[in-house]
């Protein structure tokens, strides 16, 4: 005994819905595309850094210097400083303040790996109040 449910109509109606899976499909694929190409576009870029002109701030009236020379020796105001004994003439400088501002001064010709192992070197030691030193951009035009 079999029932026929339809009633004899043999005609399919039309579906009014829209089938989103393939769509989704797609979307996902590209969304896995670009996730994987952005980081590949962004990888050496070359960059010309401009002089700084911003509006030179305050200076207080004793700055603590730190220089660091073309040959790699350090100056601590107009006194050179070893290396290994840095730490120590930062402390008798400020009187053991570690929260005063360091003055970083640096040659035009020390490489910038120089520099960072300087300011490491006086992270080390405790001196995390920094302020690197440049020509202002009105100077650097006469």
């Amino acid at each position: 005994m079999s029932v026929r449910l339809d009633h004899g109509d043999e005609a399919l109606d039309e579906v009014h819905e829209i089938n989103v899976t393939p769509f989704i499909d797609v979307i996902l694929v590209l969304l896995i595309i670009f996730m994987i190409a952005a980081p590949l576009a962004t990888v050496d870029i070359s960059v010309n850094l401009p002089a700084a002109n911003a509006e030179p701030s305050p200076r207080p009236d004793k700055p603590l210097f730190l220089t660091l020379k073309s040959d790699f020796s350090v100056t601590l105001g107009n006194d050179a400083v070893a290396r290994a004994g840095l730490a120590a003439a930062l402390d008798e400088a400020t009187g053991g303040d570690k929260q005063e501002r360091v003055f970083l001064r640096a040659d035009k010709t020390v490489p910038y790996g120089e520099l960072m192992t300087l300011m490491n070197e006086l992270r080390s030691a405790g001196y995390l109040h920094i302020a690197l030193v440049g020509l202002e951009a009105d100077k650097l035009q006469q």
